[in-house]
């Protein structure tokens, strides 16, 4: 017996005989992978040390030759069309008294928009919405204003009108309910119970 207990179980697992799938194939066929101290000392030099040069990619037999030749221009693409203008909103579809403000400029502040809204009625509310995360516009905002007259007089005048580079979009809005606390049902049930 050996003094060296898994000698013996190694030399019983190697095999014997010729390969089932045939000869090894010889050394310099196949491509060697890097050892061990080859690919420390490739980190500790950065990749200098033993560098070889870069191998090829065998391009793709369906490819074109125009494309396969990287050196060619790439061809100019053609501009993307602008978006069309959206239809008009008549302002008798308007039923509440809070109006969307669409392509709203990243710039404009709840006082900007006041100014502006307070030229056509009273204002009530101005709201920016903004992102949650970094606190910058989301490019839209929502103004109540003091009666439905007043919100139509405003799309009437302001829908299309350039403020701070950018043509606004007016459009009437849901109500606001969500600050007031009450869903619409509860609203709908009050007055069945008076």
């Amino acid at each position: 017996m050996s003094d060296h207990p898994n000698r013996n179980r190694r030399n019983r697992n190697r095999r014997r005989g010729p390969r089932p799938d045939g000869p090894r194939p010889p050394r310099e066929n196949r491509e060697a992978a890097p050892t061990g101290l080859q690919k420390f000392l490739s980190i500790i030099s950065f990749g200098l040390l033993g560098k070889s040069a870069p191998r090829k990619r065998p391009q793709p037999q369906n490819r074109p030759a125009a494309a396969a030749n990287e050196s060619a221009p790439r061809p100019q693409r053609e501009p993307r069309q602008r978006r069309e203008a959206p239809a008009p909103v008549n302002p008798a579809e308007i039923t509440t008294d809070r109006l969307y403000v669409g392509n709203l400029s990243y710039d404009a502040t709840e006082s900007d928009l006041f100014e502006l809204f307070n030229g056509v009625g009273a204002v009530r509310n101005a709201e920016v919405v903004v992102n949650s995360r970094t606190q910058r516009s989301k490019g839209f905002a929502f103004v109540t204003m003091s009666s439905i007259e007043e919100t139509r007089r405003a799309v009437a005048e302001l829908n299309g009108k350039d403020f701070m580079g950018r043509p606004l979009q007016l459009s009437g809005a849901k109500p606001n309910t969500r600050g007031n606390g009450d869903s619409p049902a509860a609203q709908e049930s009050e007055p069945a119970a008076a």
